[in-house]
């Protein structure tokens, strides 16, 4: 076995496998915020400083108590009467010897109110347990100055998790179920003539079993093309006819087909030659966004795109540039590699016509970026058909009349969504609590049975302005949320504080596709939704 030397490699070797050194160089890169380091803030931080951020900064201004010693994995009996910031902080740096972190002992509301300007330097706020109006105010700095933020909060057995930027960009969305770009429908020339040069009726037995599945099917859409008028299969029992006619040129031995594993693979495969081919969809909309219209500060992605519009009406002729990629397939190592040489041979000619336009577009623009490297050409060009732009709605509209409010109306009426719905009304109806009362529910020295006329009144303003009814869970999660007396329990915070962190990554190494609601945590249920207001 060989040793992994680089001690980077080997200290972050699964995450590696997934995002790649690219990837990891832009969390590496990456400068942190945590408002509020209670049990919800500080597991979310350290899922971050595990993977490897270049730093961070705590705002908190409380002091530790013992109830925090049971809630808080980050802080010990030493720690009593000592700033909590100050405590938290220094343990994760002990996790991860790469990482910087540092702290501010004040209360975050306090900063967001008098020192706007200090969020502009971070790459992503990470906000705990903030009310909302606070979260209103927040979103408007960080918007201001680009600067990507995620909510999160539990509340007893319940938690929530919610993205806000003005604009997402993503490159590697990494799809589950991604259909290869194999051009089997529509080959260009080169891929053409190499195909076609192969006599199916002269081969010997060994070289018959072992022409790869990508020639025979652009041979059969030839043959097909050929007696349908220049059409491909459509319909079940056209492609039925399709999967027939590689079938009849298997060998036969008696009359009887021999089996081979290429032309099984063939008809495995036979759907990618009808499978949708035109541009997506979602990369449409981005070639057609008013962000086309480019200027001296355009992103890099945006000159990308506007190069890759180019390609796409010139060279392309309505066709995305070839990912080059190949999958594996029944062969002999010659004749794969010779195939894999035509594809890759293709697909670096496409990026050399994109970053040829991006050239172009760069000058014509004046643009202030310095320079976009081949390889980051070469990265959008492969993922171009999985392009995603994300714009988040803002906390405001959220939060004010322009909320979707017949999601929530819907949602409340759904058997499977209707709890969850209802906990989310009911997490907003804690906070217009607060405002009047000045403590959450269950908080006071009166029993919290008391409260429930209280926040019920609070959350039956919040359904009138939806124009909803009642669930028929309302009356138990009233009374629930008033047991919680806005508790943070370790074993929320830490479920939560996982998807924050995973949400985080995406929005760090912009892969991946973040999800673009509240997503709400029923840990009574065992249930989330996300709500898309």
């Amino acid at each position: 076995m060989v040793e992994i030397k680089d001690p980077k490699s080997k200290k972050y070797d699964r995450q590696l496998r997934i995002w790649g050194a690219h990837g990891q160089a832009a969390l590496e890169s990456a400068k942190i915020c945590l408002l509020n380091c209670g049990p919800t803030g500080s597991e979310t931080l350290k899922n971050l400083v595990l993977g490897g951020i270049a730093g961070f900064t705590i705002v908190d201004g409380s002091k530790v108590e013992q109830q925090d010693l049971g809630n808080n994995f980050l802080l010990s009996e030493a720690d009593l009467g000592h700033s909590k910031a100050q405590g938290v902080s220094s343990l994760l740096k002990e996790l991860n010897d790469s990482v910087t972190g540092g702290f501010v002992e004040t209360d975050p509301e306090q900063l967001i109110n008098d020192q706007p300007a200090f969020f502009n330097n971070f790459s992503l706020v990470i906000a705990t347990q903030l009310r909302e109006a606070t979260m209103l105010k927040l979103d408007d700095i960080c918007r201001a100055e680009g600067v990507k933020l995620l909510a999160v909060r539990s509340y007893g057995l319940v938690a929530t998790l919610r993205v806000s930027a003005a604009e997402h960009a993503i490159v590697e969305t990494k799809p589950d179920n991604a259909v290869g770009d194999l051009r089997f429908h529509a080959p260009w020339k080169e891929l053409h003539d190499f195909a076609m040069s192969f006599k199916l009726a002269e081969m010997d037995e060994i070289m018959h079993k072992h022409l790869p599945f990508a020639i025979l099917l652009i041979q059969a859409v030839g043959h097909w093309k050929a007696g349908h008028q220049g059409k491909l299969p459509s319909g079940s029992k056209e492609r039925t006819d399709f999967k027939a006619l590689l079938k009849s040129w298997q060998r036969q031995i008696d009359g009887i087909p021999v089996e081979e594993e290429n032309f099984s693979e063939a008809m495995t495969n036979a759907s990618k030659v009808w499978s949708q081919h035109g541009i997506p969809s979602e990369v449409q909309a981005i070639l057609e966004d008013d962000c086309m219209n480019l200027n001296s500060s355009s992103s890099t992605f945006w000159c990308l795109a506007a190069a890759l519009k180019r390609f796409i009406e010139q060279e392309g002729q309505g066709c995305l540039p070839l990912e080059g990629t190949l999958p594996d397939m029944h062969a002999t190592t010659d004749l794969y590699l010779q195939l894999q040489r035509v594809y890759q041979t293709k697909a670096e000619s496409d990026v050399t016509a994109v970053e040829t336009h991006l050239r172009a577009i760069l000058k014509d623009n004046a643009s202030s970026i310095s320079s976009i490297s081949r390889a980051e050409v070469k990265l959008f060009c492969k993922n171009a058909r999985h392009l995603r732009l994300v714009r988040f709605r803002r906390l405001s509209e959220e939060f004010g009349i322009s909320c979707k409010h017949n999601v929530l109306r819907q949602a409340l009426t759904a058997e499977d969504q209707a709890t969850n719905a209802t906990l989310y009304i009911l997490l907003r109806a804690v906070d217009r609590f607060y405002e009047s009362h000045k403590h959450f529910p269950g908080t006071f020295d009166s029993p919290p049975e008391s409260e429930i006329p209280m926040l019920k009144a609070k959350a039956g303003a919040l359904l009138s302005e939806v124009g909803a009814s009642p669930s028929p869970a309302w009356d138990d999660c009233l009374a629930e949320m008033c047991r919680f007396g806005a508790g943070e329990l370790h074993c929320v915070a830490a479920i939560i504080a996982g998807m924050a962190a995973q949400e985080g990554i995406k929005l760090l190494t912009k892969q991946f596709v973040p999800q673009s609601g509240t997503l709400v945590y029923n840990a009574m249920g065992s249930t989330t939704s996300v709500f898309c207001l």
